[in-house]
């Protein structure tokens, strides 16, 4: 009898699972060595460059050599802000947690004097 397909035997045909594709790794070595064998080349044309030319050249480079940074709305800064001190509020002893929370309470209360001019 024929396998059959999910029959907990594992893959049926073509390549093993993690083996690289040939083609693909022909062509990744390929390129890699043409752009090893024109760095110095690259290097000359970027001298060349206008000077704004070459800013923007550079930093489409940085692209590649930094990661990439999520962008970031001031509610994300204070969302995260938040999350912070809750958790380093739940580290805390009670009596630590019951001493901010009165000084806040105090804090807040001053505040709401202030603001009615008393």
């Amino acid at each position: 009898m024929a396998r059959q397909k999910n029959d907990g035997k594992g893959r049926m045909g073509g390549r093993a699972k993690g083996t690289p594709n040939k083609a693909t790794t022909d062509l990744k070595t390929w390129v890699a060595s043409i752009l090893d064998n024109g760095r110095d080349k690259f290097v000359e044309s970027l001298d060349k460059l206008e000077p704004s030319e070459y800013i923007r050249v550079f930093t489409g480079l940085l692209n590649y050599a930094l990661p990439k940074q999520a962008p970031t709305t001031p509610d994300d800064v204070l969302r995260k802000e938040k999350e912070m001190m809750q958790e380093l509020l739940l580290g805390l002893p009670e009596e630590a947690i019951d001493r901010v929370a009165k000084r806040l309470q105090e804090l807040q209360q001053k505040e709401e004097n202030e603001s009615k001019g008393e």
